[in-house]
């Protein structure tokens, strides 16, 4: 049988030490945010991340291997959140015609990727140019966006709104378009609006699948 005072010893403060890790982790990342978010990743060292979280370096190798997985991390946690926001936007809108979808699609995915500039800089600008590794974990969230779109112009075209073709091309046009407009947004709030952002991308993606 364990010994109970090896159980005392793992809590500190009423906090486990499964809770005190994560709350460590979300430092980092909070951290993480922050310096890569306005700083730039180049300029934020682990040392630099560690010092803004209130933790030790070790503690940082405890959740991270480097850098790179804390800006995969932070990257993937973006993503993640606005791909489920716009499927739970889509659950209320399944009859909807093509422009009302792509319209709730865009509001959600540009309220949560532009809500603080600091997310649209990570996910479009610190996450290129870094290493293979970045890029590869970059280019599969891409493909899950493009598949995405696809998914939906193919809807279009069964809803006899759009022509069958190959949207392949057209995919990748609306994701680089939405990508530079939302960061876009992010930095120059105050001289444009979200609706004048919405209304761009969602004439380019309609354009885009219902061309002839």
């Amino acid at each position: 049988m364990p010994r109970t005072d090896a159980v005392t010893r793992r809590t500190y403060g009423g906090r486990t030490a499964a809770v005190r890790r994560a709350e460590r982790r979300e430092r980092l990342m909070a951290a993480g945010l922050q310096l890569f978010g306005t700083e730039g990743y180049a300029s934020a060292s682990i040392e630099k991340l560690c010092t803004h979280a209130g933790v030790s370096t070790r503690n940082f190798y405890e959740e991270f291997h480097s850098r790179e997985d804390l800006l995969i991390a932070l990257h993937s946690k973006a993503n993640e959140h606005s791909y489920r926001a716009v499927n739970a936007a889509f659950a209320d809108a399944a009859d909807a015609a093509l422009a009302e979808r792509f319209e709730l699609a865009v509001r959600t995915f540009v309220s949560n990727m532009a809500s603080d500039p600091r997310w649209a800089r990570l996910a479009y600008v610190e996450m290129y140019g870094v290493s293979d590794k970045v890029e590869k974990h970059r280019l599969a969230w891409r493909k899950r966006w493009w598949d995405f779109m696809v998914a939906e112009a193919d809807r279009a075209v069964l809803r006899g709104e759009a022509k069958p073709r190959d949207f392949t091309m057209p995919a990748l046009a609306v994701i680089a378009s939405v990508n530079e407009l939302v960061y876009h947004y992010a930095v120059n709030r105050g001289r444009i609006t979200l609706e004048e952002v919405i209304t761009e991308v969602v004439r380019i993606a309609v354009a885009a699948v219902t061309a002839a």
